[in-house]
């Protein structure tokens, strides 16, 4: 079966290099599957899951947001931040999801307004991967 080597790297170094046979990324316009010999292809990441399906299983991974670049045998996932799913703190993402909406409620004082707005989506992602990835942790 062909397989697409996959790297994903963020600032802390590289999380996960390897063979896949697909991968799932959180594309600003939507999610995006790639397979073998996908047309290139370059977007922006929001916040979420990436599903690396290799032959033997499939990996989950939480990115905060970042560039995906495509080739057709090479998927690059340059992440803001990564991490591997068993690293994801449901109970730290829900707090977080608490305090980007308190700030949006005003509060905690004079707030910048997008910014609060971008930390509820990325808590929001971080908290959904986090229960979504609950039962396949690896």
């Amino acid at each position: 079966m062909p397989s697409i080597q996959v790297n994903i790297v963020s600032a802390e170094g590289e999380i996960f290099s390897g063979d896949a046979q697909m991968v799932f990324a959180p594309a600003k316009m939507g999610e995006v599957g790639i397979a073998p010999r996908h047309a290139p292809l370059l977007t922006h990441l929001k916040p979420g899951e990436v599903r690396v399906q290799t032959e033997d299983d499939e990996k989950f991974f939480y990115v905060t947001g970042g560039i995906l670049e495509v080739q057709p045998h090479l998927v690059t996932v340059l992440a803001d931040s990564a991490l591997h799913a068993d690293e994801l703190d449901e109970a730290a993402a829900l707090a977080a999801r608490e305090r980007a909406k308190e700030a949006l409620e005003g509060r905690h004082g004079e707030i910048d307004i997008a910014q609060a707005q971008g930390e509820l989506v990325e808590a929001e992602a971080r908290y959904r991967a986090a229960q979504k990835l609950k039962g396949k942790r690896r």
